[in-house]
């Protein structure tokens, strides 16, 4: 199959070579990608680069999906119980899929997606797995226990298959197959099973499978077990598979010797192989990365991805499905198909896999003074180890420089690391970015660090903190701006008490040359009066709050009186004993506001205390009050009504007094 490729000499390099590279740590490229796919399985995937599709088959949903380069599906073929193994023509003019449960083999037009024939393989064949080689389409077939190879021939005038082609090699199930366009005569099997674990390499240069390299656990031999996956190199003198271990070893295919490993993890269970001899090796293992890149020549691996969860409520993350991995014909990138404890899989683009992805860090001082010298340090670490010189681009933001300035480049030293010092003109938050911008082995990485740069306190006030004023008065309140940088502007805020009035701007501008800025507030509340100055590079933010204090507006009219008159200076109602007295009082309204009603009555010389009570104001802000009761003549008596903070139902406005009524009964 084209989707699994390695130079022999390539593959014997891996053993020999004597290059030791630092391990690589989890990346991925900024336009790597993932989308999840509507499927309830993940069987296999081949990817066609003439029309830029990517075909994966769906074995329990008995569907075949085509998507284009991203993931979006673009075709869906339904009714394929049990699709499986997929394989490609040499033009990319037709697909192959394997349908167990219809015992047959279909094509597919890949430009169309539509299907175009049905092979039957034999009733109970059950056929899995697909490779094309010496002009011929490959199937692993099996059931009850046993697993073995056919043909189909479509060279001909009618379709021939041939089964039982390799009886004796002892496969439990249906064995996984492998081939690759660079040695179109060589077919290698793998079975996916414990039971039966076994490899076996065939020349079908005849057009029959004849076995030449056989693997087979047994009695002194070592256990094989499960083959989950297998790929040939472009040449064909090396298999690698992907079976339970640390890692994925390494066949020469002329006697079936292991001859070497990639170092991956525990569950291996994927392995596609680039035309170059890039091998990706992808594991189902939960705790260790999810896919590992291997550039020609080396048994480090230059990329490790740990794959995040498709799924954000679910902790943890993907892991490589069974031969889910696939590369972009005589591309750069590679597909992985990846599933997550809830059953869903996807499609991920990896569009660097065989670079190095550098890590970086970068790390400042918490705090500095502005004006003085810092030092920034980092690091930048790669599988790949860059050479000294390597250049770093620094940039510098701050409130100056928002958008950023270039401190231009840095040299990375041989170890790695890096250090420049720098003196900031301004204070607040400055950030250092240091960037590198890749190569052609090498990913891009930057990093950052922040330093709380130190400013000056300006000073700053308000006046008329503690004021009280008549309801209603336009109060002008002026800010005062001590020394700063460059930044003259002050804005006065307004919080008027109670929740159904939001705080406002009344005023923002420049101070005059005397540093002050004045507005004007109407003075319906008691109110927080702030001055905001939002700072600039020499000099910190600062404000200053005033709070002054509104009255209410309040009156009071008496009705029912029979005349008025003077006793001294002082007006008085005259009531006959027999007449309730009504009090109207006016009073500025909120709501549940009430107003206190006070009454006093003068004996020998003094004013007395004769009681008080709370009234509900209206809507309209009035409350009418009848006094009633027995009343007794010839006392000279008076009333007024109060706003009392708090105690009047609100703290909006301050206590505030109306004027005294005077009033006397008479018979």
């Amino acid at each position: 199959m084209p989707r699994r490729t390695l130079t022999a000499a390539t593959a014997l390099a891996v053993l020999f070579s004597s290059a030791a590279l630092m391990a690589g740590t989890a990346g991925s490229a900024a336009a790597d990608s993932s989308k999840v796919l509507p499927v309830k399985s993940a069987g296999d995937i081949v990817v066609d680069g003439v029309h830029q599709k990517i075909f994966i088959s769906d074995p329990y949903g008995g569907t075949l999906i085509a998507t284009d380069y991203s993931g979006a599906v673009l075709a869906t073929l339904t009714g394929l119980t049990g699709v499986d193994g997929l394989a490609l023509s040499a033009d990319s003019g037709q697909l192959y899929a394997a349908v167990p449960g219809d015992d047959s083999i279909v094509s597919v037009e890949t430009q169309t997606v539509t299907r175009t024939a049905r092979y039957a393989t034999g009733d109970g064949t059950d056929p899995e797995h697909l490779a094309l080689a010496g002009g011929k389409i490959w199937f692993g077939y099996g059931s009850n226990d046993h697993g073995d190879i056919g043909s189909l021939d479509l060279s001909g005038a009618e379709p021939v298959v041939t089964l039982g082609q390799d009886p004796e090699t002892g496969y439990a199930v249906a064995p996984k197959l492998a081939s690759t366009p660079g040695a179109p005569n060589v077919l290698a099997a793998g079975s996916p099973d414990y039971n039966g674990s076994s490899l076996g390499v065939y020349d079908v240069s005849t057009g029959t499978a004849n076995r030449t390299a056989q693997y087979s656990s047994g009695p002194g031999v070592p256990w094989l077990g499960i083959t989950s996956d297998l790929a040939l190199t472009p040449d064909g003198s090396g298999l690698v598979t992907a079976n339970p271990g640390d890692h994925h070893r390494l066949w020469r295919t002329s006697d079936l010797t292991d001859v070497g490993s990639y170092p991956s993890a525990y569950h291996p269970d994927a392995v596609a192989i680039a035309p170059d001899g890039t091998v990706a090796a992808g594991t189902s293992s939960p705790y260790d990365p999810d896919l590992y890149v291997f550039t020609p020549g080396t048994t480090t691996a230059v990329r490790q991805y740990d794959l995040p969860d498709t799924d954000d409520s679910i902790s943890g993350g993907d892991e490589v499905v069974p031969g889910g991995l696939a590369w972009e014909p005589g591309g750069s990138r590679l597909f992985a198909v990846t599933s997550n404890s809830k059953g869903d899989r996807a499609l991920r683009v990896l569009t660097d896999p065989t670079k190095s992805a550098p890590t970086m860090t970068v790390t400042a001082p918490a705090s500095a003074p502005r004006a003085k010298s810092l030092t920034v340090k980092g690091t930048l670490k790669a599988t790949l180890p860059l050479p000294a010189g390597t250049p770093l681009t620094v940039t510098r933001t701050d409130m100056e420089s928002p958008s950023g300035k270039s401190l231009g480049t840095k040299a990375l030293a041989a170890n790695g690391a890096f250090s420049f010092t720098d003196t900031p003109p301004a204070g607040g938050k400055v950030t250092y970015k240091v960037s590198y911008a890749g190569d052609a082995t090498h990913t891009t990485a930057s990093a950052s660090a922040s330093v709380a740069v130190s400013r000056a306190t300006p000073s700053l006030t308000l006046n008329h903190n503690g004021a009280l004023y008549s309801y209603g008065s336009d109060v002008s309140f002026t800010a005062h701006l001590g020394t700063t940088y460059k930044n003259r502007t002050v804005e006065i805020w307004a919080d008027p008490f109670g929740t159904d009035k939001p705080k406002k701007l009344v005023k923002r501008g420049t101070v005059n040359s005397k540093g002050n800025l004045s507005a004007t507030v109407d003075m319906t509340r008691d109110t927080t009066v702030t001055a905001v100055f939002a700072g600039d590079a020499r000099y910190a933010s600062k404000t200053a709050k005033s709070v002054a204090y509104a009255k209410v507006k309040v009156s009071t009219s008496v009705a029912k009186q029979y005349k008025t008159a003077k006793i001294g200076s002082t007006s008085y109602a005259y009531f006959h004993k027999k007449t309730d007295p009504v009090f109207t009082t006016t009073m500025t309204y909120y709501k549940g506001r009430s107003q206190k009603l006070s009454l006093e009555i003068y004996y020998q010389g003094k004013w007395y205390d004769a009681g008080w009570e709370y009234f509900k104001l209206g809507t309209s802000g009035k409350s009418v009050v009848t006094l009633g009761g027995t009343h007794d003549t010839g006392y000279r008596m008076r009333m007024r009504s109060s706003y009392v903070n708090n105690s009047s139902g609100d703290n909006v406005n301050s206590t505030t007094h109306g004027a005294w009524k005077y009033f006397i009964f008479t018979k």
